[in-house]
């Protein structure tokens, strides 16, 4: 097996091992939670935590992966979080000590996803990074749908407790992958810039004409990106998707319950079909982009733009049926489209950041996903005060209020994309 298929696997089992220490803890601390009565708003405070953490060290994680190189940010990812599950207390008495334990979690898994792009940019080259990038990173979803249908069982045989330290384990059982098979791109330092283009080059420089290069470092670097409009493309449209997202993955329970009158537990093998869907849509997402440059002789900002537009418009459209179901097999079918369609869209702006600088990927992905942890705690909270403004969960008026405005933004942050997304490297 070629050494960077073997990095790509390794990343995707990262991502796919931290979703599952993610759902874990929901499902661990929701029973531990019921056993010890504690209030619903203490609970929301303890589950809440971990974005805490998480929000603030999205783009310090980025600088220490340009700066030490994503081998090694992994490696301490990886560690500090794994050991902050195992030392998390069994009891959810415990307020105090499991929200601090998960502040450190969300510090810790903070770096992993700007590390993940920071190490490919080094591996992979320009015409495979769609595919590369999208499975690694639809092992977020692959996770959260595994940790749905066997860890109920798991903590119905043992314990709510033992999910705590299973995940736990299971991160360190990662670590020791990555020890033993993680290492710096063939004959480049952690941070050295990335690898050239290597096939079909002619058609990927079709964009160089126009090329803006950075060289800054430090606070003008900083500056630099901050200035970049394309840069803004890819933080919009991750802001997008992630207020799509969790708006859906938050409310989900209460969708069913409330609109559709169904208990989201009562659906089985059903219940992690929009998951699974959106793992398998986001790798043809990740192909779809890297068959228009290679064969199409698409631009890469083409490729990236065609997808994006594709996988936003459709989650918009899918998005608003989602008020629309009659029961529980059109609710499931409506969800599941959107999820689907939302994975798609990851082959456009997700990639773009290894598009237009690729040595400080890792730097251009804590600034977007930031934002798209800024997304999931506006999202999740807005459309609390639209349901209540609207009469509660139960009136349906609310949910169609809610619904439209994730689809205008959906199709304003596709807008900003086509407008001034590139697909050339502009910092080196």
């Amino acid at each position: 097996m070629e050494p960077k298929v073997v990095i790509v696997l390794a990343c995707f089992s990262a991502t796919l091992t931290a979703y599952v220490e993610r759902v874990g803890f929901s499902i661990a601390f929701t029973a531990m939670a019921k056993e010890a009565n504690l209030d619903e708003h203490v609970k929301g405070n303890v589950l809440s935590a971990f974005y805490w953490g998480y929000g603030v060290s999205q783009i310090p994680g980025g600088w220490a992966a340009q700066l030490y190189g994503g081998r090694r940010t992994l490696i301490a990812s990886f560690l500090a979080w794994s050991l902050a599950c195992l030392l998390t207390p069994g009891n959810a008495s415990s307020v105090t000590l499991t929200v601090l334990a998960r502040v450190c979690v969300g510090l810790a898994q903070g770096g992993l996803i700007p590390s993940v792009h920071t190490v490919l940019s080094k591996w992979i080259p320009p015409h495979e990074r769609a595919r590369a990038v999208s499975l690694t990173t639809s092992g977020m979803y692959l996770g959260s749908a595994a940790a749905m249908l066997v860890l109920p069982s798991v903590s119905a045989l043992f314990g709510a407790a033992s999910l705590l330290r299973l995940v736990g384990l299971l991160g360190l059982a990662w670590l020791a992958l990555w020890l033993a098979v993680g290492r710096d791109a063939p004959g480049r330092r952690s941070s050295d810039s990335t690898i050239p283009l290597t096939c079909n080059e002619a058609q990927l420089k079709q964009d160089l004409p126009g090329r803006r290069a950075s060289s800054a470092s430090g606070a003008a670097l900083w500056a630099s990106l901050m200035r970049s409009s394309a840069v803004w493309a890819i933080v919009v449209n991750n802001f997008a998707f992630h207020y799509a997202f969790y708006l859906v993955m938050n409310w989900l329970p209460t969708y069913f319950n409330s609109v559709l009158l169904v208990d989201l537990n009562s659906l089985g093998v059903l219940k992690p079909l929009p998951y699974l869907v959106m793992f398998a849509m986001s790798n043809v997402g990740g192909w779809m982009g890297d068959a228009l440059i290679l064969q199409s002789k698409r631009s890469v900002a083409a490729a990236r733009k065609t997808v994006n537009t594709i996988g936003m418009l459709s989650a918009a459209v899918a998005v608003m049926s989602m008020p629309a179901a009659s029961g529980m097999m059109s609710g499931v079918l409506a969800t599941t489209l959107t999820m689907g369609t939302l994975g798609l869209s990851r082959g456009g702006f997700s990639v773009n950041h290894m598009d237009i600088a690729p040595k400080y990927a890792g730097m251009v992905m804590g600034i977007s996903n930031t934002a798209g942890t800024l997304a999931g705690v506006i999202g999740v909270a807005v459309t609390g005060y639209i349901l209540d403004a609207a009469g509660g969960a139960g009136s349906i008026g609310g949910w169609w209020q809610a619904h439209s405005l994730v689809a205008v933004i959906l199709v304003a942050a596709m807008f900003v994309f086509n407008a001034f997304a590139k697909g050339t490297k502009l910092f080196d």
